[in-house]
């Protein structure tokens, strides 16, 4: 059964699209998926309030004016990042983005809207499978990420995380991160469209990472449920860090993908004192699948 259909690929910058969209295309390739590659522009006319605070009308017209001046320039960044794409991707249809995607082949389409992006892109995501997300370039920029945390907090459904590095191969390998909570389970449920087709599956879990919830050897039972054959491994933490111990194991199984819950404790705590989600987004090398 066809798992994928529409993959969302929110754009705020050109930083990392080039890994983004290899990754996006295989995927699109894989499940004869759309890629659906969005932009949201803010609204100048948002900065108007300002005058009431302090900034003369002028003031604000000349913010307004330096606010489209910049945007302008970042969407003819990205749409010239998506043409170039396009033309060297020809077995992907690029076509419109608003009409009926091809059915039972792999197609891509570049659209901008203008509005909120904490608003627009969850949107939109909540009638996408999933949301491919280009990484953050730097530790603090992960904290922040906009289209990310509007993915995982506000949309019902799982974010992948593109690695910084252009990833050409498909997904071979598969790990999943087992703790027993809600947010594993919704991940695990994401990555079954991987997991089905790949060519060795492992389920990683460790008791200090362990929850209140099902165990590891019932998440491999679950799995054989749906014909997919995996094994469990229990990883240790590396330095007390439970985030490197966990890629420690991805990189030693030789995986292509991780899935995993993500912000299991509140993502305040994760900021401010660090946690797996924040290390994962920080340090992996492969795409990661987080939900909620």
């Amino acid at each position: 059964m066809k798992q994928v259909s529409k993959i969302l690929l929110p754009l705020s910058s050109a930083r990392n699209v080039e890994a983004a969209f290899i990754l996006g295309a295989n995927f699109a390739r894989r499940f004869s998926a759309h890629l659906a590659v969005l932009h949201v522009r803010s609204d100048g006319r948002d900065i108007a309030p300002l005058a009431g605070e302090g900034l003369t009308g002028g003031m604000v017209e000349e913010l307004m004016a330096t606010a489209e001046k910049e945007g302008n320039k970042r969407t003819r960044e990205i749409h010239d990042a998506f043409e170039s794409f396009a033309a060297r991707t020809p077995d992907i249809e690029a076509v419109p983005p608003r009409i009926p995607f091809p059915q039972g082949k792999p197609s891509m389409s570049f659209n901008v809207l203008h509005g909120a992006e904490n608003e627009v892109v969850p949107w939109h995501a909540r009638l996408s499978d999933f949301t491919l997300v280009p990484h953050p370039d730097s530790g603090d920029e992960v904290s922040s990420s906009e289209a990310l945390h509007a993915v995982l907090f506000d949309s019902g459904r799982p974010a992948v995380i593109a690695p910084r590095e252009p990833m050409p191969h498909m997904v071979k390998r598969v790990c999943i991160a087992w703790n027993g909570t809600a947010e594993a389970a919704s991940a695990l449920r994401g990555v079954l469209a991987w997991a089905s087709t790949a060519e060795r599956v492992r389920v990683l879990h460790c008791e200090d990472y362990q929850r209140r919830g099902p165990d590891a050897r019932e998440v491999v039972d679950y799995l054989s449920m749906h014909n997919i054959m995996a094994d469990r491994h229990e990883f240790q933490p590396i330095d007390r860090d439970m985030g490197r111990g966990l890629l420690g194991a991805c990189q030693d199984f030789g995986a292509d993908m991780l899935a995993m819950g993500a912000y299991s404790h509140s993502r305040l705590r994760q900021l401010i004192l660090g946690g797996v989600t924040r290390h994962v987004l920080e340090h992996s090398t492969l795409p990661v699948l987080m939900s909620r």
